[in-house]
């Protein structure tokens, strides 16, 4: 049986690793006042056209698809993240009844999210031949981990900036 503190370890440990995401994941509603956002996004539309080898019809198709499937995922991340921060800075006084409610709505928005990527999935079925189908997924990890490379990078260079 898992202890509080090491579920409440457990539970901070993965809120810390969805902030990260979701740093890193763009966010519709930053894009607007953060120039970084818009080299960020530039950055990716032209690491997944590399990637993915997209025509200009494939591409005119894919991308409205692609951010109305990040736009509503990012949504569902912060709703999670938004349950995360009320447990942690309320987990001392919430009742087993307000835990339960919480851990239930974290499923349900893990589930949602689930629907969602599976409606996308159909979507760029139709839009993409099945091969780059599967890259984009490829492509779509190779991004995140190229991103958290570069945040670790850019964190161990102000921690040791003479090393370099």
């Amino acid at each position: 049986m898992i202890s509080m503190k090491s579920y409440k370890y457990i539970v901070m440990k993965r809120g810390a690793f969805v902030l990260i995401a979701l740093m890193i994941i763009s966010v519709p509603v930053v894009s607007a006042q953060n120039p970084n956002r818009e080299r960020l996004d530039s950055y990716k539309i032209a690491f997944f056209t590399q990637r993915l080898k997209l025509t200009p019809s494939e591409a005119e198709k894919f991308w409205p698809l692609y951010n109305d499937f990040q736009e509503k995922k990012s949504k569902i991340q912060l709703e999670r993240v938004a349950l995360y921060r009320k447990f942690n800075q309320e987990a001392v006084t919430l009742s087993d009844k307000e835990m339960t409610v919480m851990g239930d709505k974290l499923i349900e928005l893990e589930v949602l999210e689930s629907e969602h990527s599976m409606k996308f999935h159909q979507y760029i079925k139709e839009v993409l031949p099945p091969a780059k189908v599967l890259r984009f997924y490829q492509a779509e990890n190779q991004y995140k981990m190229q991103l958290l490379n570069e945040l670790q990078d850019r964190r161990q260079e102000r921690l040791n900036p003479r090393q370099r």
